[in-house]
C-alpha cells in the first residue's frame, strides 16, 4: 500500500539520507529494485542464540562489528529505491550504536534520517522516541554512557517532552497499542522470541545471515531500552492515554453495510482460500454441492504436503483439542493487549507471559503459530460473511506448515503445492465462484529461512539461488491459474508488514 506522502517529501528524505554518508557513496552504485538484489552475508554463531544475546559488551561487540561493516558496504555500494528495506538496515545501525554507547550525536542524526523515511503520518512522529530519548539522556549524563543496561537518568523527561506534544488525532492509536505491548515486554520476552526464529538456524549452519543477525541485535538494543527504562516508559504512556483517551461514539454500526435477511437475494458465491473454516458458524450461508464427487460437498481440501484430502480444519490432537480453549482466550487476551484494552482476558495474557521462562516463550511461540493459522481461515471468513446473508461460502483448505523448522522445500512439495493450487481454481470455476478471498503470502527471503534453518545450501549466496528456483515454481503456478479464471476476483493479502510487495516480491 503506497501512502499519501507527497513526491517531493520523499524526494528529499532519499536526498538526506544519501547526503548523510556523504562522499562514500559512490555515482554508480548498483540499483536495488526488489528484495532478492540485495548481496547475501553469514555471521559465525555456535552454541545457544540466548548466550550470545546476552553475552558481554565485547563478546557481543565481537559479532556486531562484521554486521555493522556489511550494512556500512551496502548503503554504500547499493542504491536501495525502498524505505522499508533501507529503514531495515539504519535500523540495524542505530541499534548497534545504542547497543556499544558510542557516537551518540551521529546516531541522533541517523535516527532523524530513519524516522523521515516512515511512510505513514503516525510513525513519522513517534518511531524511535523511545530510543532518541534513551540518547539524548545518556549524552547528558556522560558519567553513565557507554553500553549500561541501567535506564539512563533523565531518560523520563526526555521521553515525555517528546510524547506530550504529539497530536492525539495521528498517533493515538499506535501510542496505545505501544502502552498495551509494554504490558508483555520483558527480558524473557524478547529472549525466548529470538531463540524461536533463530535458534534452528545456528543449530543447522552455525551461523546467521543478515536478517538473522538484525533480529538478534534487534532484541538486544529493546533489552537495553524498552526492558531497562520499562517503568518510565510505562508512566508516560499511561499519562499521555489517560489524559487524551475518551469513548468515542460508535460510528462503524451506522456505516456497516448489511443487507435485509429478507425479500430476494440473490446468492453470492465466495470461496476463503486459507486454512479451513469452521463451517458450524455459519448456518445456512454455505455453498453445498448435491454431487461433490471427491470433494468435499462444501469445499476443497489439500494436506501440509499439498495432497487432496477431506475436511473443512485440520484435524486436532486430543492434545491439541485440550489446549484449544487456552488459546482461544490467549487469542482474544493479546489481541486486547495489543489494542490496550483492559479486559480480564488481557490480565490474563499478561500474567501468563510475566511468569514463563524464555523457554517457555519459545513455546507458547511456537504452539502459537499453530492455533492462530488454524483459526486463520474462520477469522477471515466472519470479516468477508458479516451484514451479508445472500453469502454463499466455500473454503479451499491449505494446511500450512507451522512446525518449527518448516520442513525444507523440495521440486516434489512446490510442483505439488502449484498442482493444489491449479486444482482449486479449477474447483472455483466448476463452482461459479464470484469472489475468492487469499490472506496469505510467500517470497523468496521465506524459502532462503527454510533452507537456512534445514541446513541445506552450502552458504547464504547458494541459499538465495535455491529459494529463487522454488520461489519461481510457485509463482509462476499460481499466476497461471489466476490468469486461467478471469471472471474471479481475487482478493489478496496487502500490506499487513510495511513493506512494499513489489520490492519483496
Amino acid at each position: 500500500m503506497r501512502s499519501n506522502i507527497c513526491p517531493s517529501y520523499s524526494a528529499v528524505a532519499g536526498i538526506l539520507l544519501v547526503l548523510s554518508f556523504g562522499s562514500a557513496y559512490s555515482a554508480d552504485r548498483k540499483p536495488v529494485d526488489t528484495q532478492a538484489d540485495l548481496p547475501r552475508f553469514s555471521y559465525p554463531v555456535s552454541g545457544k542464540v540466548e548466550t550470545l544475546l546476552d553475552a558481554d559488551q565485547a563478546t557481543f561487540a565481537a559479532f556486531a562489528a562484521p554486521v555493522e561493516a556489511d550494512i556500512d558496504s551496502v548503503l554504500r555500494d547499493y542504491d536501495i529505491r525502498d524505505h522499508a528495506a533501507l529503514r531495515d538496515l539504519l535500523q540495524a545501525k542505530l541499534n548497534l550504536q545504542i547497543i556499544s554507547g558510542t557516537a551518540d550525536g551521529k546516531t541522533l542524526e541517523q535516527l532523524h534520517q530513519l524516522r523521515a523515511l516512515e511512510d505513514k503520518p503516525s510513525a513519522r512522529l513517534i518511531a524511535h522516541l523511545d530510543q532518541e530519548a534513551f540518547i539524548k539522556a545518556r549524552m547528558a549524563a556522560p558519567q553513565s554512557s557507554g553500553a549500561s543496561e541501567a535506564c539512563p537518568e533523565g531518560f523520563e523527561a526526555a521521553y515525555k517532552g517528546a510524547v506530550d506534544p504529539l497530536p492525539w488525532e495521528t498517533v493515538g492509536t499506535d501510542l496505545k497499542g505501544l502502552k498495551g505491548f509494554m504490558g508483555v515486554a520483558s527480558h524473557n520476552f524478547f529472549e525466548g522470541f529470538a531463540v524461536s526464529n533463530l535458534q534452528a538456524s545456528v543449530d543447522q549452519n552455525h551461523a546467521l545471515d543478515l536478517p538473522g543477525a538484525e533480529a538478534l541485535i534487534r532484541a538486544r538494543a529493546a533489552i537495553q531500552v524498552m526492558v531497562g527504562c520499562h517503568a518510565p516508559l510505562v508512566a508516560v504512556l499511561t499519562t499521555y492515554v489517560e489524559q487524551h483517551n475518551v469513548t468515542k461514539p460508535d460510528i462503524w454500526q451506522a456505516r456497516a453495510a448489511v443487507l435485509p435477511d429478507a425479500g430476494v437475494l440473490t446468492p453470492v458465491k465466495v470461496a476463503i482460500w486459507d486454512s479451513g473454516i469452521d463451517t458450524s458458524l455459519f448456518p445456512g450461508r454455505l455453498l453445498v454441492d448435491p454431487k461433490p464427487g471427491h470433494d468435499d460437498p462444501d469445499g476443497i481440501a489439500f494436506d501440509v504436503r499439498n495432497k487432496h484430502t477431506h475436511g473443512s480444519l485440520i484435524p486436532l490432537t486430543p492434545e491439541q483439542q485440550a489446549e484449544y480453549p487456552s488459546q482461544v482466550a490467549d487469542m482474544q487476551g493479546f489481541s486486547d493487549v495489543a489494542n490496550d484494552i483492559e479486559s480480564d482476558a488481557a490480565a490474563a495474557a499478561k500474567k501468563k507471559l510475566a511468569a514463563m521462562s524464555p523457554e517457555e516463550v519459545k513455546h507458547f511461540s511456537d504452539e502459537g503459530d499453530f492455533f492462530v493459522s488454524y483459526a486463520h481461515g474462520t477469522h477471515v471468513t466472519g470479516i468477508a460473511a458479516e451484514g451479508n446473508p445472500a453469502i454463499r461460502l466455500a473454503y479451499a483448505r491449505m494446511t500450512f506448515d507451522t512446525s518449527h523448522p518448516h520442513s525444507p522445500p523440495t521440486d516434489r512439495l512446490i510442483t505439488d503445492l502449484g498442482k493444489s493450487y491449479a486444482e482449486d481454481v479449477r474447483w472455483f470455476k466448476k463452482h461459479r465462484i464470484r469472489v475468492v478471498n487469499m490472506s496469505w503470502w510467500n517470497w523468496p527471503a521465506a524459502y532462503e529461512k527454510d533452507l537456512a534453518d534445514n541446513g541445506i545450501g552450502k552458504d547464504a549466496e547458494e541459499r538465495k539461488k535455491l529459494a529463487r528456483h522454488y520461489f519461481d515454481i510457485e509463482k509462476r503456478a499460481l499466476y497461471m491459474a489466476i490468469k486461467g479464471a478471469p471472471d474471479i476476483l481475487f482478493v489478496t493479502i496487502a500490506g499487513n508488514s510495511d513493506h512494499d510487495n513489489a520490492f519483496q516480491e
